[in-house]
């Protein structure tokens, strides 16, 4: 890759990592295109 995509990136993976909307968004997005769409649930135990 050359040094533009690479700095785009790397841009890209700055403004995710400030912007939990933006994060929770793009994550969204991501489960629906692969349907991987899972209940959130605490922490499971085995007892």
């Amino acid at each position: 890759m050359n040094k533009i995509t690479m700095a785009a990136l790397g841009l890209g993976a700055a403004y995710l990592m400030r912007n939990k909307d933006a994060r929770d968004k793009l994550m969204k997005q991501v489960e629906s295109f692969t349907g991987a769409v899972s209940p959130k649930k605490g922490p499971q135990s085995n007892a």
